[in-house]
């Protein structure tokens, strides 16, 4: 079986404007049967609000279609046991965790820390209420909602959650959970999710995208959307192909399979 992962954010959309072609490129997939999930990092929207901003540019979907971090972090909290849980994401992407105790005071007792990106409401205050949390519970767990270090926005670069993350791991010694890309453990659970197979990721980051994915034994396309530099290419990072946009895909996929 063959199937592809999509990256949404510099892919599909940059700056909440649609790439020209992403429409099209996922109906010819579905036309063509071929397996497809959309396979993000963002903890800003829930499954349902990303069903309805696809719509919004004219591609359809349902929750299922989405792997995203919260929905991963969920699962690792099952299988872990977790129960009291330390929630620091946008509002919005909490209903991904009901189900859950949350806890609001750093001296209450947690199971799990889990950091999503919280854009502007980042404060000191914030992260070191979640350090003290952290401190006042050894054994609990850090998990992160995806490691990446930055995402392009309408004003430009913007730091996202792996500079946060990483300031937890070094101040109080723990190793995070990833639960996004680039874990592998990630992709993995993507590729079960479209049946095995020969599966591709097509994305706009070197690193969390492609070089994440082919550790993670996927091939990986790397488009010229999003936040592609062409710094990128000197970083000895080698895609499986390169694309201008997502728009090339289908006639990039006749030819090579």
């Amino acid at each position: 079986m063959t199937a592809i992962l999509f990256d949404l954010d510099g892919v599909l959309y940059e700056n909440d404007q649609p790439i020209a072609g992403g429409a099209d490129t996922i109906d010819w997939f579905r036309d063509h049967d071929i397996p497809f999930r959309f396979l993000t990092n963002t903890t800003s929207k829930s499954r349902n609000a990303l069903v309805e901003k696809l719509a919004s540019f004219g591609i359809l979907s349902r929750p299922g279609d989405f792997l995203t971090p919260p929905v991963a972090a969920k699962r690792w909290l099952k299988q872990n046991g977790a129960k009291r849980i330390g929630l620091y994401v946008p509002d919005i992407t909490r209903e991904e965790f009901d189900g859950f105790e949350c806890v609001e005071h750093e001296d209450e007792e947690v199971d799990a820390m889990i950091i999503g990106d919280l854009g502007t409401a980042w404060t000191f205050d914030t992260m070191n209420r979640i350090f003290r949390s952290l401190m006042n519970n050894p054994s609990a767990a850090l998990i992160a909602l995806g490691m990446t270090r930055y995402w392009r926005a309408t004003e430009g670069l913007q730091l996202d959650v792996g500079p946060m993350v990483k300031a937890f791991e070094y101040a109080t010694g723990k190793t995070a959970v990833v639960t996004g890309k680039p874990a592998q453990d990630f992709y993995r659970t993507a590729v079960e999710l479209v049946g095995g197979g020969d599966v591709l990721m097509i994305g706009d980051d070197i690193r969390g995208d492609v070089e994440a994915a082919q550790q993670a034994g996927l091939k990986a396309i790397l488009v010229r959307t999003g936040k592609f530099t062409e710094t990128d290419l000197t970083l000895g990072i080698e895609p499986d192909a390169m694309l201008n946009s997502v728009t090339e895909l289908p006639g990039w996929w006749q030819k090579n399979y």
